[in-house]
Parts: C-alpha cells; structure tokens; sequence
C-alpha cells in the first residue's frame, strides 16, 4: 500500500512519546535524523526574495478520475489514494523535465482556524495545506524507489483558506467520517482532484526539498501554488473530527495539528514562474485611507 513504508517508520518513532505545548503529533516529539538535511521542507516562502525563472514552464496536470481507489487513514492524516501502475494521472511542465505520476494527495491542518499549513508565504500561516503526491515514472519503476533517489517525487502543495464552501471538496468530506479511526480504509472512486487546484496553476513557486514526514528523504521537487482555494469552516471542521488512533485504543486523540514544523532554506533558491513586484495588490484609495 502507497505510504505503507513510511508509516511504518513513523509509528516507531511514535511508540512512547510526550506531549508539546501545541499538542503537536507525537512523530514531532522525539528526535528526528534527515537524511542529509540541508534541503528540508517545509519552509517559509519570502515572496520578495523568490526568484523569478522564465523558463519555467506551465504545469500541465492530466488526471484520470477512474484511477482514485480507496482512502486511508494512516494515522497522521487520510491519504487519497491513486493506481499508479500506469500513466493515466500524470503531472508534467512547469520546473519538471519528466513524467510524474499521480500516487495520492494528503492533507495537513491545524486545530483552529489559525495555523495549519506546513508552507508560509512571508511567515502568513493557512488554516490548512493539500499536498499531491507524484512520482518520476521516467526514471524510477515504483513510488517505493523514487523517494529514496534524486528527483524522484514531485509534489503540488495547494493553500487552503476558510471561506465559501468547496462544492469539488464536499465529495470526500462526506465519506471522511467512514475513516475516523486510524488503520481505516474504504473505496473511494472517481475522484477527480484536478477540482482541487486553484483556477491559476500557471503562478507557483518551486524549490527543492524533502518528504515532511519520515522517511523526510530530500527527493522533492516543490511546487507551490500562489493562489489558494477555499473551504468552509464546516468542511475543516470534519478533518478536524477524525482521530490518530484506532479504535481499540483507551485514549482517543483528535487529528490535528499534523503539521512538521518549517525549516532552515540552507541558502537554496526558491524560484517563482510569475514576478511579483508586477503583481502585487495595490492598496485600495477612498475617503478613509487617510493620507
């Protein structure tokens, strides 16, 4: 099962941990070895000290709704999961020169409004983070041998902001409390997470980085969106009733907060495909914006 590996690795690191401050997962209460660790995600984006690339291309997303299988709650979040044995949901353009497959998508967020995401943009935290999971399927044969090697994953991160209810989201809302309990799977089919991304996926930022959770092998290459999309304070609210733990355990604990925290940029450069001084906004003119 995709991630399978990964939680594995994870609920070791799990077994006897404390509690933070924030109430932070247990996987982020003990020491963690990176493999590497000068390219660890996540990371706050300096929108001013981004630099603009032209060469970087348009993402050219191609999604096949039939190929969404089942979700899974492993513990830390619920995974969407995607048959990825053929190139029928691929991610192509923008800063990759490959053919990505589609594995997952994922989610992390916080237990209110306030934080959530694992990316910033000049230190502003969102309520919530979707994170798409791709694969280098020029390269590599299988998802377990492309995020151990060098430009194996690509990942789309999309920032999440309360507001309007998400009509594409509400789909997966609605079956979400059939995983509460962790080790949880039902089928999930035809889903089409294209409905995820924002209108604009031609302005992103993009950097090299890591996994942001174990084994945090540094095989990344980020994607972030500029724009965010909306959810409903209701919609957050169901991520926010499923729980890290299985159904047997005494002790029930929320899922929340399964955010790692940001990282040094150990000097990388993170590039933007748009310029920013061009487009920021401009404060709004009226009788009350003083002088």
């Amino acid at each position: 099962m995709l991630f399978g590996n990964l939680t594995i690795i994870a609920n070791l690191i799990m077994q006897g941990a404390g509690e933070y401050t924030m109430k932070m997962h247990p996987m982020w209460q003990g020491p963690l070895v990176a493999p590497g660790g000068n390219r660890q995600s996540p990371i706050d984006i300096r929108v001013r000290k981004s630099v603009f690339d032209p060469h970087l291309k348009p993402l050219t997303p191609d999604y096949d709704p039939r190929t969404c299988s089942q979700i899974w709650n492993n513990g830390y979040s619920f995974l969407v999961e995607y048959d990825d044995t053929t190139d029928k949901s691929t991610l192509k353009g923008g800063p990759l020169e490959d053919n990505f497959r589609l594995c997952q998508f994922h989610f992390h967020w916080g237990e209110s409004n306030a934080w959530g995401s694992e990316h910033t943009v000049d230190r502003r935290l969102f309520p919530a983070e979707l994170h798409m999971v791709h694969w280098n399927s020029d390269k590599y044969s299988r998802f377990e041998e492309a995020v151990m090697e060098e430009n194996g994953l690509a990942v789309i991160g999309v920032f999440l902001k309360i507001g309007k209810r998400h009509e594409g989201l509400q789909k997966l809302v609605d079956v979400l409390p059939a995983v509460r309990h962790k080790d949880s799977v039902v089928e999930f089919n035809r889903f089409d997470p294209a409905c995820l991304l924002p209108t604009n996926i031609d302005d992103y930022w993009t950097y090299a980085g890591s996994l942001t959770t174990p084994p945090l092998t540094e095989a990344v290459t980020w994607i972030i969106m500029k724009q965010h999309i909306e959810v409903s304070h209701d919609q957050l609210a169901v991520f926010r009733s499923l729980l890290f733990t299985s159904a047997e355990e005494e002790v029930q604990k929320s899922m929340v907060n399964n955010f790692r925290v940001q990282q040094s940029l150990q000097g990388r450069t993170v590039r933007s495909s748009f310029t920013p001084f061009l487009k920021e906004e401009q404060p709004a003119k009226g009788p009350h914006t003083g002088h």
